[in-house]
């Protein structure tokens, strides 16, 4: 029982400051009191454990804590303990005039792409997983743990993905990762160790991953991108090149599918001049009008790394992603991963492990493919109906559709929108610097409002288009 006081009472750090235990005491907790560390009502240590953490006689804080309470910095009551007094809290400094102008707010709508509605977070289901995996969770899952990730993740992802997308996966080629953007900055520094120095890109794609690239020290040649897609035909006559960054399943933010006759081109290239296709299979799942487009790494599963997400199909703040690799590259992105070791929660991992062998996921998936297809539908009729002109695109997949618009209206329509509160994104906004301007267009992401805001923000849209 000799360690007993270190279980009562909350911690509390001071500095005891002047002459004597008792005044130096008095005075740090005045001070803490008076500069609102310790705010009014705080339940402060018994006089037992504080003693023993301070080293100090229990006279000593008892004695301090009776002045104090004399004072009116504290309180103490029967059952209740040694409390911050509340007259004793700090002056609150006045507020600020107002301004003239309201500060402006954030935009009431959004239709930006890339984002799911998280409002549709399975709360209920993904709370009995979570419940279920922490009471299955073994030991040692609360420990470092393997850098390739959760065992349970990984098996349960390799059925999964084999299933689903038609990947070519087993638990061992398997890497979690927190994110696409942890998952590229790996297979960034891997490429550099190997030599790399230029990735192809596409011509319309997201600045933050070719910012993460560049900034490894890869240069980006774009490849020019036509009715069949990306032009991957281009690739061999790209002189080191040594890795190209695809969308095929679902180009962003384009929207079509990569032809079959390119996806072939990008797999022969890759085979002749030892390349790599890395894969973002970022909204896969969501098929509406056939059967999903399968993952390109089934085609070749020793020259493509794939990447896929939880980010679209439940939401990004689980901050969780994986890769699967050719099998030789497996060590090098575990020794990359070493220093940019961003691993997710252990326990985030086993609850979707859990989410995905229940079933819940793919009725998830399935519940959220019909909620988006009509969404799709309402926006493609809304369209026909108050803006007839409107030639609408990319619709067949994801969670975003492509608008075009009259020569010389995007950014227009754009600054409108956003004078109606209605956040919206032009195509240009996402096209490669190398890249010449091409159509005027909006990226319409009709994933992202809730379901309560889904109609407003359909309504803004139709207002501002000309």
């Amino acid at each position: 029982m000799a360690n007993d006081w270190a279980t009562f009472g909350a911690d509390l750090h001071l500095e005891l400051r002047g002459p004597g235990l008792r005044k130096g005491l008095m005075g740090a907790l005045r001070e803490a009191v008076r500069s609102g560390r310790l705010a009014p009502g705080t339940r402060l240590p018994s006089s037992r454990s504080f003693a023993a953490d301070l080293g100090v006689a229990r006279n000593t804080v008892a004695d301090a804590y009776a002045e104090l309470v004399a004072e009116g910095w504290l309180t103490a009551r029967q059952g209740s303990g040694t409390r911050v007094a509340p007259r004793a809290a700090p002056r609150r400094p006045a507020a600020p005039a107002p301004r003239s102008r309201p500060a402006p707010g954030g935009p009431a709508y959004s239709l930006r792409p890339g984002f799911p509605d998280v409002g549709s977070f399975p709360r209920a289901d993904w709370l009995k997983a979570s419940r279920r995996a922490l009471t299955n969770a073994p030991n040692d899952a609360f420990g470092y743990g393997d850098a390739r990730g959760r065992i349970e993740l990984r098996t349960v992802l390799a059925e999964y993905l084999a299933r689903a997308r038609g990947v070519h996966a087993n638990p061992e080629r398997i890497v979690l990762c927190s994110g696409f953007v942890h998952g590229l900055t790996l297979m960034a520094k891997v490429l550099r160790a190997r030599k790399v120095r230029e990735v192809a890109v596409e011509s319309y794609g997201l600045d933050v991953h070719w910012n993460l690239l560049t900034e490894a020290g890869l240069r980006l040649p774009a490849l020019p991108f036509d009715e069949r897609g990306t032009r991957t035909d281009e690739l061999g006559a790209m002189k080191g090149v040594g890795a190209v960054l695809m969308t095929p399943a679902h180009q962003f933010p384009l929207g079509g599918a990569l032809h079959p006759d390119r996806r072939a081109a990008a797999v022969d290239w890759a085979r002749g001049a030892g390349g790599l296709i890395l894969e973002d299979d970022y909204d896969g799942e969501f098929r509406y009008d056939r059967q999903p487009v399968g993952a390109l790494q089934g085609l070749d599963p020793e020259r493509v790394v794939y990447f896929g997400t939880a980010s679209k199909s439940l939401a990004p703040a689980l901050r969780l992603a994986w890769m699967v690799l050719p099998e030789g590259m497996v060590g090098e992105v575990l020794a990359a991963k070493g220093g940019v070791d961003w691993m997710s929660s252990t326990l985030d991992q086993l609850t979707l492990a859990e989410f995905m062998a229940s079933g819940a996921y793919d009725r998830h998936v399935r519940g959220m493919r019909l909620r988006y297809r009509r969404r799709r539908d309402e926006l493609v009729a809304a369209l026909a109906r108050r803006a007839p002109g409107i030639r609408v695109t990319g619709i067949a997949a994801g969670l975003h559709a492509v608008l075009e618009l009259p020569p010389g209206t995007e950014r227009t329509v754009i600054q409108a929108a956003a004078w109606q509160g209605l956040a919206l994104m032009g195509c240009d906004r996402l096209r490669h610097p190398s890249v010449e301007p091409g159509r005027d267009r909006l990226v319409v992401g009709y994933g992202t409002p809730t379901d309560s805001a889904w109609a407003g923000a359909l309504d803004a849209l139709c207002r501002v288009l000309p």
